[in-house]
């Protein structure tokens, strides 16, 4: 049973109550709060020694990345983080100030996107280090992105660059929180979606939510410079383009928009954000199913993200 089998098996029947406006299923869990004219955004995610880093990596890397995949989720709903509980798990050896290195670079982040540090809890764990975050949001309600929302004939459009995240990108990555509010704030964006397990592993969740397809080009997906030299070092493994498809980790914005508003987000977006790439990479169908387009035609995508358990 894979991760995805497993939450669908798992959130059957799940406790609810007349606060929830969108539980399991999306990038964040979405709340009546309270606050007039906004949803509350609620996130958890945890990083583990030997499956999102290495017991090399540098700890504040470590810190940024925990809090980091929660700030992309909020980013995903085009909402704003709040607050955040840290738990983090020890084996009974840790060395106190790499702890304090990993709590550094979680903060820098934090006080860079304005977002409180507000507790949490520490225990141990024998075999490895496990750091969870929950992080709390908020998002205007008619601001709120859910991955529902895609429609036959929207463009398809990607921030960044895609594959080869272990090389760096991983440990390094920015939120996308400006670059999503801006999306919000300007166009009708109808679906979007953080880049946590590779293009082929979580397009599909905006599509199957959607009820819809999709067609990629694959000459405008765009491809990391670490993607393409790892594939030269590693030629009998992944192409550049499975890479981009399939690693994971690249935490970019991939969301579904009007095609009549292809351009204006384009110009808008270099004229924003001109160190961020944006690359229209296909378009949504009616008919289901997740198809490329090649120089040899077009045929359906059997590349897959990461997934867990798998």
């Amino acid at each position: 049973m894979n991760e995805f089998a497993l939450i669908a098996r798992l959130t059957s029947g799940l406790a609810t109550n007349s606060s929830v406006v969108t539980g399991p299923g999306d990038d964040c869990a979405v709340l009546e709060g309270g606050r007039p004219g906004y949803y509350l955004l609620l996130k958890t995610d945890a990083v583990v020694e030997g499956i999102h880093f290495t017991a090399e990596a540098a700890p504040e890397q470590i810190g940024h990345k925990a809090l980091g995949r929660c700030l992309s989720d909020i980013a995903a709903m085009a909402g704003t983080p709040l607050a955040a509980l840290v738990t983090i798990a020890l084996p009974k050896d840790f060395q106190p100030d790499f702890v304090e290195r990993i709590y550094h670079g979680l903060n820098q982040l934090a006080q860079r996107y304005r977002t409180a540090i507000v507790g949490g809890e520490t225990t141990t764990n024998p075999e490895r280090l496990l750091l969870s975050i929950v992080v709390l949001g908020e998002v205007p309600r008619d601001k709120c992105i859910l991955r529902s929302g895609a429609k036959g004939g929207d463009a398809l459009f990607v921030s960044g660059a895609l594959g080869g995240s272990l090389a760096e990108k991983h440990l390094a990555f920015e939120p996308r929180l400006a670059e999503a509010q801006w999306l919000a704030a300007h166009f009708d964006i109808h679906a979007m979606i953080d880049l946590s397990d590779g293009l082929a592993g979580d397009l599909p969740h905006i599509l199957q939510q959607s009820n819809a397809g999709a067609e990629l080009m694959a000459q405008a997906i765009p491809i990391s410079r670490a993607a393409k030299l790892q594939a030269r070092a590693h030629p009998s493994e992944k192409t550049p383009l499975q890479s981009a498809l399939s690693d994971g980790e690249d935490f970019e914005l991939l969301f579904a928009a009007p095609s009549r508003q292809a351009v204006a987000i384009l110009d808008g977006w270099k004229e924003q954000f001109p160190k961020v790439r944006l690359s229209c990479i296909g378009r949504v169908t009616r008919d289901p199913g997740l198809k490329i387009r090649d120089k040899n035609g077009v045929r359906s995508l059997n590349a897959h993200g990461y997934v867990h358990f798998a």
